[in-house]
């Protein structure tokens, strides 16, 4: 591995292999959790194609290989996400579901509370709809 391949967050969190767990593991808990029903019920049944789109946008979002770009071109997240419904809430199911992933796949690592840091900023720019009356933000 190239010096500055090293030091890409991608490489120092541990590679595909451990990006490929960690969105493994947040559909199998955005799946599962009856806290995260609404936010599950934007995807489809079979939700193969999603984490493999989510592990590919990571990938280089990371600094690690632009699988997502290579693909699909530019990402445009937030243009990609203005067909569903994006509240507090969602985002809160969705940032709900990332941080139990990222407390059972990375629970120490230093890089946590920046790449933490960084997914909120993510998470709350997919935000298009305004919340309901009363709902917190």
């Amino acid at each position: 591995m190239a010096p500055e391949q090293a030091t890409t967050a991608y490489a120092q969190l541990g590679g595909e292999d451990t990006l490929r767990r960690l969105v493994h593991r947040f559909y199998a808990l955005m799946d599962t959790l009856p806290e995260a029903w609404e936010l599950r019920q934007m995807h489809p049944e079979d939700l193969s194609g999603s984490e493999e789109k989510l592990f590919m946008y990571l990938s280089g979002w990371l600094g690690g290989p632009p699988l997502y770009e290579q693909a699909n071109g530019h990402p445009r997240l937030r243009a990609r996400h203005l067909p569903f419904t994006i509240t507090s809430a969602e985002r809160d199911q969705w940032l709900m579901c990332m941080n139990l992933a990222l407390d059972e796949v990375l629970p120490d690592h230093p890089l946590r509370p920046r790449l933490w840091g960084a997914i909120e900023g993510l998470a709350d720019h997919m935000r298009n709809k305004a919340d309901p009356p009363g709902a917190r933000e």
